[in-house]
């Protein structure tokens, strides 16, 4: 059977898969006009590369199935839930108490996945010598206690600090555990972002800056620095998701309706069988099986 298929709009290395997401950018795979289903998925993007890869490969043995996947933020992926205006909400935190209550018990929040929030910085400011603060350091830089990495043993620099926007789960588990609270302020930040591949662009044009970013989003000139926990430089790695050591990680959620279609709940189950499994050690992230 014919489909169209809109691909990923992105060229190059193999890296790209996992920073592959423009603000907007909706990856659609298109069945006939007679589709016997049509599943929408919004959210997070860092969920995002996981689904939609899975998406492109389900559709090859569902070919009546018509799946579309966008971004916009954890927020937005609970709010298209909760609006029934998406049949799955990716999610890169734990929901609120008020996001509880308006989902009201008939949603199953799935973990798909676990990744780590890495502390990014400029390739330039890596290769300075800062390859690990602790966490008092880097909330003392995002409060604006310390505006200059030269005071950190870095170049003579002013830090450029990126915030996220506030619905955005990366920034509500950073915040979280580095300023601890959730809605803290960053006053020491002069920018605020939204998903993480204009944050990753961000950090990569600039020769000073620091950011949040998944774990699988780091490249050559995106760096992540270990994080000094007891003495201990901690890396925003696999193995420290594992065991549990890296203090910043966090699972990647799907929002399941209890009256979602049957194909919908099958595209979830997918999602946690071996092969969906496969896709997200592949994007870089801790599969949950």
């Amino acid at each position: 059977m014919l489909y169209l298929l809109i691909k990923k709009l992105l060229l190059g290395d193999d890296s790209l898969m996992k920073k592959m997401i423009l603000a907007g950018l909706t990856l659609c795979l298109i069945s006939p006009a007679d589709a016997a289903e049509r599943i929408s998925i919004v959210g997070s993007t860092t969920v995002l590369p996981v689904i939609s890869q899975a998406a492109e490969v389900y559709h090859q043995t569902h070919p009546d199935v018509t799946i579309t996947v966008s971004g916009g933020g954890s927020g937005v992926g609970v709010a298209s839930v909760i609006q029934k205006t998406a049949q799955l909400g990716m999610v890169s935190r734990h929901t609120t108490v008020e996001e509880q209550a308006k989902l009201n018990g008939q949603v199953d929040d799935i973990v798909i996945a676990t990744d780590a929030v890495a502390v990014a910085v400029s390739k330039a400011v890596y290769e300075s010598g800062i390859h690990q603060l602790s966490l008092e350091q880097i909330a003392d830089i995002y409060r604006g206690k310390v505006r200059n990495w030269k005071d950190l043993g870095g170049i003579d620099k002013r830090i450029l600090v990126i915030d996220k926007e506030a619905s955005r789960g990366t920034r509500h588990v950073f915040a979280k555990a580095v300023l601890g609270n959730t809605y803290a302020r960053a006053e020491g930040a002069s920018i605020i972002s939204g998903s993480n591949n204009e944050e990753q662009m961000i950090i990569a044009r600039n020769d000073n800056a620091i950011g949040m970013l998944s774990n699988a989003w780091l490249n050559d000139k995106v760096r992540g620095i270990d994080i000094v926990m007891h003495g201990k430089a901690i890396a925003p790695t696999i193995e420290h998701i594992r065991d549990g050591s890296y203090p910043i990680s966090r699972g990647l959620h799907v929002l399941l309706a209890h009256a979602a279609s049957k194909e919908t709940k099958t595209f979830v189950q997918y999602l946690l069988s071996e092969q969906g499994q496969a896709i997200v050690r592949r994007v870089g992230y801790l599969p949950v099986r």
